[in-house]
């Protein structure tokens, strides 16, 4: 196993350089940049007409294709003429758009290998530092929610199971399909209406992770006051996953149930209860923690970016989106750094449960 996870590692190193790669060749296609940006503001015109007019003439837009100008030559920057073009070239110094986009690309991975994940162009602050500002509403949410949702379903897709066409299976499949039909931003504006002071009750605070008085808290009371700030945002953002996992649950017990060991355990005297989680449950459970790590990712990158605008929550998928918009390309590529090599962690991570769940599996003896 452990030259299993070396070798997965190893990969790891040409699977961030091609995704990196690529990220960093779309980069250079997309309109509009920090320069145009700059040369707008100047203009007069801000970041919507930035965001309007980015990019360059002739096709010629995006940070790859940023060189310096030369004087008597049109500048390729809407906007930039009758703009000194040495202003020009000290704009694009500053943003580093001065060297050929495979030796930015080369000093990039440099950097990222130690962690270097450059500087945001707006915020005059470490992207990494940025990272890890907002990590913690990230975490909060992405962890509670999918804490929540695997010990709702798991435990209800193996009564689902072993009551299959009870009325108690078509009841709670109902529900968990109504959930799922629901949108995560619908039910945290539902949530808000009612029990944030929107109409009826006035229950829970509608932004920040935290009091503003949290430093005068104790440790229970800080406690207290963060599950209070994280009620509504969690509950809007598990309501829609119980239905996969409720169903695949069910499914691979039932899958299981049918098969001859156990009707050989059965027959050996052994309780249901003894059955269902001495001998159904790490065989069934696998197809389960297979899905873990991409549910993960999918909720703590992905799932919260709704979620944390409605509560006023500043995490990572603010964060993403607000980077994106603005061109802010070290912010862009470092988080992206960052989700990539959680996403291949936990990956790997998956496959080592899948081994200590269930021995007979040996991912070393099939690589060879």
């Amino acid at each position: 196993m452990a030259s299993y996870i070396l070798k997965r590692l190893l990969l790891m190193i040409p699977t961030l350089l091609g995704i990196l790669l690529v990220s960093f060749v779309i980069i250079q296609f997309v309109p509009g940049g920090p320069v145009e940006r700059m040369i707008a503001q100047l203009q007069g015109h801000g970041t919507e007409a930035t965001a309007r007019f980015g990019g360059g003439n002739g096709g010629d837009m995006g940070a790859g294709s940023m060189s310096a100008q030369s004087a008597g030559q049109s500048s390729k920057y809407r906007g930039a003429q009758g703009l000194d073009p040495e202003f020009i070239q000290e704009l694009e110094a500053l943003y580093g758009f001065d060297k050929p986009a495979p030796q930015r690309f080369l000093l990039m991975v440099k950097n990222y290998v130690h962690f270097d994940l450059g500087t945001s162009y707006y915020r005059d602050v470490g992207v990494l530092d940025l990272v890890l500002e907002k990590m913690p509403v990230s975490i909060s949410l992405g962890l509670w929610s999918t804490l929540i949702i695997y010990l709702v379903s798991i435990p209800l897709g193996i009564k689902k199971a072993v009551r299959d066409g009870s009325a108690f299976d078509i009841w709670t499949s109902a529900a968990v399909f109504v959930g799922y039909a629901i949108p995560s931003f619908m039910f945290a504006i539902l949530l808000i209406v009612v029990f944030a002071g929107g109409r009826y009750f006035d229950l829970f605070p509608l932004r920040g992770l935290v009091s503003d008085n949290w430093e005068e808290m104790g440790p229970l009371q800080l406690a207290g006051d963060y599950m209070w700030h994280m009620t509504l945002p969690i509950a809007a953002m598990v309501i829609s996953g119980f239905a996969s996992l409720t169903l695949l649950t069910k499914n691979s017990f039932l899958d299981e149930i049918g098969k001859q060991y156990v009707l050989s355990a059965r027959a050996k005297g052994l309780s249901e209860k003894q059955v269902l989680y001495g001998h159904v449950f790490r065989n069934a459970m696998l197809i389960v923690i297979a899905g873990f790590p991409a549910a993960f990712i999918h909720i703590f990158f992905t799932g919260s970016l709704l979620i944390e605008v409605i509560f006023s929550l500043d995490g990572l998928g603010l964060l993403s989106w607000e980077s994106i918009i603005n061109r802010d390309y070290p912010v862009v590529l470092g988080t992206l750094y960052i989700y990539a090599l959680i996403g291949l962690i936990m990956t790997l991570v998956r496959d080592v449960v899948y081994v200590l769940v269930d021995p007979r599996i040996d991912f070393e003896g099939r690589a060879a």
